[in-house]
């Protein structure tokens, strides 16, 4: 990345001599760990705490990472008091920037306005790298930006700033019109990226389809990777500009201790190794895959190939109110270990189907953020 040190490769395997990581990983909006498990595999990372309001959903991922804390709701938040991490990943709420939802934008008051405390989390902990997912709609959904603390619009912009008649050259084309002016008004993408700049973060980011990884669907995905590109120095952040919401200003990094005791463990997705190493490979569906999925029969041999697992069941019979998908097949299509959700007593099986409904495809984040880092 531009005005950065470190390289992709640098970034991907920052391994300590003791062969453990070094890098530690703050996870906000986890959901069942999704983009955890990709940051930690491609990093060489391991999440240390996250913040999850959805309880159930919550023990799942504890079960998995048990040593990680579970922070809580993300606004009641004292950062202050947070360990400090070296990346902060996070999915803030899609529900207002969904091409299927209401399209209300990324706004204060907004589920998808979550996204301005995950900034006040960036500001506060100063991590060196993060990693932002999110749907397709964040391309196209308004933002409504709250207004700079003293902020005199018409000082700042003046008319006559840029006469109509001037010829603008050098300027990097806009096909996703992100921009905020009169024609091109600002998109949740341009609000995010322009906090991430305000941040002193470089940000890289792409759009692909789970497909491109092999997957029997297309789920469509922003991913962004922002990493640090000069200090940022104390109170001069979004929080000073735009006004601290909780009792007390964010502390600079250097001010927190790291715990004495605290040691990274090793990885835990030597599975997607695996299912990477086979993306791309020439799979020819047998007989009974045929006769079984028909016209499917194709992309569900190839996903078996790359998980390296038949396909489940796809729906469940329920006499009362006919079949429904079943929770292990979507868990299937999101390339998850066997029982990774669908085996969790905490969860109904509606449950089930939310939380892997609004999770991450591991392996698809895997292959966006090894684009970006390259």
């Amino acid at each position: 990345m531009p005005g950065t040190t470190v390289t992709g490769a640098d970034l991907m395997h920052d391994l300590d001599a003791s062969g453990e990581s070094r890098l530690r990983i703050g996870s906000l909006f986890s959901g069942y760990g999704g983009l955890d498990l990709a940051v930690e595999h491609v990093f060489n990372a391991t999440t240390v705490w996250f913040s999850e309001l959805n309880a159930p959903v919550a023990r799942v991922f504890s079960h998995h990472w048990p040593d990680a804390p579970n922070l809580g709701d993300i606004t009641a938040i004292d950062w202050r008091h947070v360990e400090p991490v070296d990346i902060l990943i996070g999915g803030f709420p899609c529900q207002d920037v969904s091409t299927v939802g209401k399209r209300a934008g990324l706004a204060p008051g907004t589920r998808s306005g979550l996204w301005a405390h995950m900034a006040i989390a960036i500001d506060a902990l100063q991590p060196e790298w993060v990693v932002i997912e999110n749907v397709r709609g964040l391309l196209s959904s308004p933002a409504t930006r709250p207004p700079a603390e003293g902020d005199d619009h018409d000082r700042r912009n003046p008319s006559d700033a840029t006469p109509d008649s001037a010829t603008v050259r050098g300027v990097e084309p806009d096909p996703w019109h992100l921009g905020d002016n009169a024609t091109r008004p600002l998109r949740a993408l341009g609000a995010v990226l322009g906090d991430l700049a305000d941040l002193r973060l470089d940000a890289r980011w792409i759009g692909l389809p789970a497909s491109l990884v092999g997957a029997p669907h297309q789920r469509f995905r922003i991913f962004a990777l922002a990493g640090r590109t000069v200090p940022h120095p104390a109170g001069d952040g979004l929080i000073a500009r735009r006004g601290d919401s909780r009792s007390g200003a964010s502390a600079t990094r250097d001010d927190r201790a790291v715990a004495p005791d605290h040691r990274l463990r090793a990885p835990r997705t030597g599975w997607l190794t695996e299912q990477e190493s086979r993306i791309g490979d020439a799979v020819v569906p047998d007989r009974r895959t045929v006769q079984r999925w028909g016209r499917y029969a194709d992309a569900i041999a190839r996903w078996e190939h790359i998980t390296g697992r038949p396909a489940p069941a796809p729906a469940l019979l329920n006499y009362a109110e006919g079949p429904r998908p079943a929770p292990a097949f979507v868990e299937w299509l999101m390339g998850l270990p066997i029982g990774w959700v669908a085996d969790s007593d905490d969860l109904t099986q509606n449950q089930q189907l939310t939380a892997l409904g609004n999770g991450v495809l591991p392996l698809q984040a895997v292959s966006a953020l090894s684009l970006l880092a390259a």
